[in-house]
């Protein structure tokens, strides 16, 4: 979800970056404290957050994408591999995808490659890992 300024609550907005500071990343350390920000306001659920919440989650999204495809090279690579690689690259579980698929069948289905990864779930899971989309597609 895009948000404009003219939508945010100014004060609860500035109350969120004063929290999270929210900088241009030049370290492993400050990535992952950016991925924990983001894992922190996904574990929301995608419905439960505020527009300013989805605007400072968009604004860490960039941050890390950024960070990421200049210090990783990414290989050519299966968007399945990829989901495989982001999930034991992060120690997480199936169960942990939850949110992104909904059932354990379907993560599990997905996550073996037997099920296509869907636009609507790819964007899911950006946002879940804080990279783009298009690594999913």
């Amino acid at each position: 979800m895009s948000v404009t300024t003219s939508q945010l609550d100014e004060r609860k907005y500035g109350r969120l970056l004063a929290k999270t500071l929210p900088v241009a990343i030049k370290s492993e350390a400050e990535n992952e404290r950016m991925l924990k920000e983001v894992g922190r306001l996904m574990a929301k659920g995608e419905d439960n957050l505020t527009l300013e919440e989805n605007a400072l989650l968009e604004v860490m999204a960039i941050l890390i994408e950024n960070f990421e495809r200049e210090h990783y090279s990414i290989p050519d690579t299966t968007p399945h591999e990829m989901l495989r690689f982001f999930i034991e690259d992060r120690g997480l579980r199936q169960s942990d995808l939850l949110p992104v698929f909904g059932t354990s069948g379907r993560a599990s289905e997905v996550i073996g490659g037997k099920r296509a990864i869907s636009k609507s779930q790819a964007k899911k899971l950006a946002e879940f890992f804080g990279v783009s989309a298009a690594l999913f597609i």
